[in-house]
């Protein structure tokens, strides 16, 4: 029974390190990309901020909350949403193309547009920072 707790505490560890990588990734590719100095005071107004589009006012915590440790609800289904911050959800920006496509989708919904490198890395940079 000690082996298992072990085992489990064991990958439970190496999914949050893998996450903090995996976060380190992405933010090198946005610098690639063309996007420098990360700001989490960005990455919250961004977060927070709202936007008209089609006539409706949408920030991205319209669905995630403001509390990014919190579980969020989508407005238009109803659906529940999982905490985005990695500190309540270390599996979140595990899978680089996940993550890229629901950037795609909510920066559509939300700004009209998708979101430059400069935004995606100050809003991960921000969540990251997050903690339970």
């Amino acid at each position: 029974m000690k082996t298992n707790s072990l085992i489990a505490m064991s990958l439970m560890t190496s999914l949050s390190i893998a996450s903090a990588s995996d976060i380190d990734s992405l933010l090198a590719g946005y610098r690639t990309d063309g996007a420098a100095g990360f700001s989490a005071e960005r990455g919250k107004l961004l977060w927070t901020r709202p936007h008209i589009i089609d006539g409706e006012q949408r920030a991205c915590s319209s669905c995630h909350t403001a509390d990014p440790v919190a579980r969020g609800k989508h407005v238009k289904t109803g659906k529940p949403i999982e905490p985005i911050a990695l500190s309540a959800n270390p599996e979140r920006f595990t899978d680089m193309a996940k993550t890229e496509k629901w950037f795609r989708r909510n920066c559509k919904w939300t700004l009209g547009r998708e979101c430059s490198p400069q935004e995606k890395g100050d809003v991960l940079t921000w969540l990251a920072a997050q903690q339970e």
